[in-house]
């Protein structure tokens, strides 16, 4: 299958542009769920009485925040300097990760009640956060061959 985007065909089906998105969404869900996980985890084994929305927006900005930093240090070990390095994390597409975020904290919400962090939603907290992205970093990758790494 083929989709016309803005004159040029997107091919949905080449394999290896399917597992190079895969592993740069998988680096970003990592850092994304440091993140956020640690974020939840803090205010739930604490207890600080913060209302759900306000952990769960400090939630999605620490997941940003570490997936910048994460992307920054994979991107140095490849020899980039600090400061490309940063840069090229910090113009990672925002949208990828922010849904990612959002789909990871929604269903933290509707199947929990929000910032609540069991053995059973994890999982599939990772499995929406990791497939919501997914399609678009593969779109990034074919039109523009823009990826984290």
């Amino acid at each position: 299958m083929t989709v016309e985007v803005a004159n040029n065909k997107i091919d949905w089906y080449c394999k290896h542009t399917w597992r190079r998105s895969a592993n740069n969404t998988k680096w970003c869900l990592i850092g994304c769920s440091i993140g956020d996980f640690g974020t939840i985890a803090f205010f739930q084994f604490t207890g600080i009485p913060w209302a759900t929305l306000s952990i769960m927006l400090l939630a999605i900005f620490n997941g940003l925040l570490t997936s910048i930093i994460l992307e920054t240090i994979i991107l140095m070990r490849q020899q980039i300097n600090l400061s490309s390095a940063l840069k090229t994390a910090m113009g990672m597409s925002i949208i990828s990760m922010v849904s990612m975020e959002i789909a990871m904290n929604s269903v933290d919400w509707f199947l929990t009640g929000g910032a609540k962090l069991t053995w059973w939603v994890i999982p599939i907290m990772l499995v929406v956060g990791f497939l919501t992205p997914w399609p678009y970093n593969y779109w990034r990758l074919k039109k523009y061959n823009k990826a984290c790494h």
